[in-house]
């Protein structure tokens, strides 16, 4: 079992955006820690972290532009010890590839969603986290590595309604860092918490810069603090 967070061991690094520390593992980190943030430190990358603020919530992670993304993740994920969950086509849990892939998946934290279905994600993954006793969704709000022109706001209605924080992950390839390091209490007013996250974000570059999308709600709401983006699944 991995240990706790707070038994992880962290260097003070000066930072642009955030103050919140390189991760540096300590003796009493599990193998499976250590082998994770050696591997990343290896590839070059470092991870910057501050703690959960509770049990349960949903994190995005922002620039998704390569396949390389889930790797980086994966590794930093691992070497912090966390249990984190996201969403995977279900498709890749059935079949005699999946009695491998999907066990793999599984073991990271993959949940199997049906993507062919027009609706019903949002409300499962809500119920997921109301459910739990310790739960954090993770998500793209791309929902692809292709540039798109908006996000889908899937995260934002599951992170409202299930009334959770929302954290902010993230990956620079100029810093070479993947970190999650802020996490927001949604207000409600999307067009006000679209600002906070562009904000956040501004100067972040993922591994293929060109393909980020920006960061927009996928039907630009009226001026309004109180509009809402549109309802849609993840």
């Amino acid at each position: 079992m991995a240990k706790p967070l707070e038994q992880m061991e962290a260097a003070s690094m000066p930072s642009q955006k955030a103050q919140a520390p390189l991760l540096r593992v300590s003796t009493r980190a599990t193998l499976r820690q250590k082998l994770a943030l050696a591997t990343l430190q290896l590839l070059g990358w470092s991870v910057r972290f501050s703690p959960l603020p509770g049990p349960r919530g949903v994190i995005i992670f922002y620039p998704h532009t390569s396949n390389w993304d889930f790797v980086l993740g994966i590794l930093a994920k691992s070497s912090l010890g966390l249990s984190l969950h996201f969403m995977s086509k279900e498709s890749l849990f059935r079949g005699p590839a999946g009695w491998i892939l999907g066990r793999f998946l599984r073991s990271v934290g993959g949940e199997p969603v049906n993507r062919l279905r027009a609706t019903g994600t949002t409300a499962l993954m809500v119920a997921r986290i109301r459910q739990a006793d310790r739960f954090w969704l993770a998500l793209s709000p791309e929902g692809t590595r292709c540039r798109k022109d908006s996000w889908r706001s899937g995260f934002y209605q599951i992170a409202r309604s299930a009334n959770v924080p929302l954290g902010l992950a993230y990956v620079d390839r100029r810093t070479k860092e993947i970190g999650m390091v802020t996490y927001l209490e949604l207000t409600g007013m999307p067009d006000l918490d679209a600002v906070q996250i562009r904000h956040f974000y501004e100067g972040r570059e993922g591994l293929r810069p060109h393909l980020a999308s920006p960061i927009r709600w996928r039907c630009e709401a009226p001026t309004s603090a109180a509009s809402a983006p549109p309802q849609e699944d993840p």
